[in-house]
C-alpha cells in the first residue's frame, strides 16, 4: 500500500492592516517607546527644603561688626548642608500622555518593522508546564537571544514553563507594546493570537 502523507498545516496569514502598514518616520514609535518607560518611572528622589533640614536654629554669628555677610541660619540653601531649592519632592509625575489611537498605530508600525526584518513567526508553543519543552522549542526553531512569545491568553502551563527562561517574555496579545516589540530579537505569535491582535488594533468601520 502507498504511504499516506499528512496534509501540511495551513500557514496563518498575517493581516496586512497590522503587519504591513506605512511607516513614514519613527517619531511616533519614539513617543510610544518613551511613554512606556515613563509609565514605569517612579518618583523616588526627595530632597529637604530649608525648613526641613535638621539644625540651624542658632544664628551663625551676630548681625553686625564681623565684616562677614549677614546670615540667619546655617541651613540657608547656599550653605553646604543647607536646604535644597526646587529639588525633587517625591510627587513628580513623569508620565507622557499618548492617545489610545496613537498607541495602536505605533504598535502596528512596530509590528510592521519586525515583520519586514523577518522577526515574526506564527507557531504554537505546546507545553505541559516543563521548562525543558520550551527550551527545546527555542532550539528547534533557532530562536536565540530575546524571544517574545505572544498568546491570546496565558495558561498556567505556559507561565510555569517560561518563568525561569531569562531570554523569553510571555505576553498576552492585547498587552503588546512598542517597547516589547522593538526590544525583541524574535517574536513568536500563537495561531489564536493573530485574530486577537487584528481585532484589537484595527478599528472596525461603522
Amino acid at each position: 500500500m502507498a504511504e499516506t502523507t499528512k496534509p501540511a498545516a495551513a500557514k496563518t496569514a498575517l493581516p496586512k492592516e497590522v503587519f504591513n502598514v506605512e511607516v513614514s518616520n519613527h517619531e511616533l514609535l519614539k513617543l510610544a517607546y518613551d511613554s512606556y518607560l515613563a509609565q514605569s518611572r517612579g518618583a523616588n528622589a526627595t530632597t529637604l527644603q530649608r525648613g526641613e533640614v535638621r539644625g540651624g536654629g542658632k544664628k551663625p554669628w551676630k548681625q553686625k561688626g564681623t565684616g562677614r555677610a549677614r546670615f540667619g541660619s546655617s541651613r540657608n540653601p547656599i550653605w553646604r548642608g543647607g536646604g535644597v531649592v526646587f529639588g525633587p519632592r517625591g510627587n513628580e509625575n513623569f508620565t507622557k500622555k499618548l492617545s489610545t489611537t496613537s498607541k495602536r498605530v505605533a504598535v502596528k508600525q512596530a509590528l510592521t518593522l519586525a515583520n519586514q526584518a523577518k522577526k515574526v513567526t506564527v507557531k504554537d508553543v505546546k507545553t505541559t508546564g516543563k521548562t525543558s519543552e520550551v527550551v527545546k522549542f527555542l532550539e528547534d526553531n533557532k530562536l536565540a537571544r530575546k524571544t517574545l512569545i505572544v498568546v491570546d491568553q496565558k495558561t498556567p502551563e505556559l507561565l510555569r514553563a517560561t518563568a525561569n527562561i531569562q531570554s523569553v517574555l510571555l505576553i498576552s496579545a492585547t498587552y503588546l507594546s512598542v517597547y516589547h516589540i522593538l526590544n525583541a530579537d524574535h517574536i513568536v505569535l500563537s495561531t489564536k493570537s493573530v485574530p486577537v491582535i487584528k481585532n484589537w488594533l484595527v478599528k472596525e468601520e461603522a
